[in-house]
C-alpha cells in the first residue's frame, strides 16, 4: 500500500520562518536539525498545525503533519509507512497497533480529551427540542445525517454509541451518509450537502458554516482522548523532543485555545 502524506503548514509559520532566521543570524547551532513526522487523527488538525510549528520555533526540527482518520493511519502504519510518532482519536486503534510490536512502549501518554457535537449547517432552520427530535421525520426530511465511519473511525463509533444510548440509532441510521474520517463529515455540513452531523465539539468550533445544536451527554459514549506514541525503533533525538514538547505548557495552552480538554498525563 502506497502512502501520501498530506502535509500541513500552520498559521504560525510566518513566526517560525522570522525566528529560524534569528536564530541563523546569531549564529546558532542548527546542524543537528532533524524531521519528525507525525500521523495524527483528522480532528487535531489546527491545534496540531499550532503546536508543530511552535516546536519548529523552539528546536530548530521540522514536523511533518499526516491527518486522516485513525483507522486509516493505523493501517498505513502497519504497511510500513515512516511515521515517527501516532496520535489516534481512541484507544483502540492505539492498542491493536501496540499488540502488533509497533509501537514503543515506554513512550506513550493521554494529555487531551475531546467532546461529541451535533451539528448543522449555519443556516439551517431545523427546529431542535433535544436528541428526541432526531426520531422525527421531519427533522430529517429526507436529508443525510454525515458521520465517520461508525465500525473503524474514531468519532463515527463514539456517535453510533451516543446515538444507540439515546435510543434514536434505528431511526437515524437509515440516513446516515459514512465518509472516511470527521472533517470529510464536516464538510458535507458545512457545504450544505448533509443535512446534519456528528462531529467534535473542536470540529464545530473551527468551521464557521456550521452551528452546534447540541453536545452528547459524555457518559452516551466511551471517554474521548487522544493517546499518542512513538513508533518502534523511531527513538531519534528530535524524536524524544517532540514527545516532551506533547504535554508541556506551550502544547497544552495550544489545545486548550482551540477547545480541546487538557488532562493529567496518563
Amino acid at each position: 500500500m502506497s502512502w501520501s502524506p498530506m502535509s500541513s503548514k500552520s498559521p504560525l509559520v510566518a513566526l517560525k520562518v522570522a525566528v529560524t532566521a534569528v536564530v541563523i543570524g546569531c549564529g546558532a547551532a542548527t546542524a543537528q536539525a532533524g524531521e519528525v513526522v507525525v500521523f495524527a487523527a483528522a480532528s487535531l488538525k489546527e491545534a496540531l498545525e499550532e503546536v508543530a510549528a511552535v516546536f519548529e520555533v523552539e528546536t530548530g526540527h521540522e514536523v511533518v503533519l499526516s491527518f486522516a482518520g485513525s483507522s486509516a493511519l493505523a493501517r498505513q502504519i502497519e504497511y510500513g509507512a515512516p511515521a515517527d510518532v501516532f496520535v489516534s482519536a481512541n484507544v483502540a486503534w492505539m492498542t491493536h497497533l501496540r499488540g502488533r510490536g509497533l509501537l514503543d512502549k515506554t513512550r506513550q501518554k493521554i494529555s487531551y480529551g475531546n467532546s461529541l457535537a451535533l451539528v448543522v449547517p449555519e443556516r439551517s432552520k431545523t427546529k431542535f427540542r433535544g436528541f428526541e427530535s432526531l426520531k422525527s421525520a421531519a427533522f430529517l426530511s429526507g436529508g443525510r445525517v454525515a458521520m465517520a465511519l461508525t465500525e473503524a473511525v474514531p468519532a463515527g463509533i463514539y456517535g453510533r454509541q451516543a446515538l444507540e444510548a439515546l435510543g434514536v440509532w434505528a431511526e437515524v441510521a437509515p440516513f446516515v451518509a459514512q465518509v472516511d474520517n470527521v472533517r470529510a463529515a464536516l464538510a458535507l455540513v458545512a457545504l450544505g450537502e448533509a443535512q446534519a452531523g456528528v462531529v467534535y465539539v473542536t470540529d464545530a468550533a473551527a468551521e464557521d458554516r456550521v452551528r452546534t445544536l447540541g453536545v452528547f451527554p459524555e457518559e452516551t459514549h466511551d471517554d474521548i482522548v487522544y493517546p499518542v506514541a512513538m513508533v518502534q525503533g523511531r527513538d531519534r533525538p528530535e524524536v524524544l523532543e517532540f514527545m516532551e514538547f506533547w504535554d508541556g505548557s506551550l502544547a497544552r495552552a495550544a489545545f486548550q485555545s482551540r477547545g480541546f480538554r487538557v488532562l493529567e498525563s496518563r
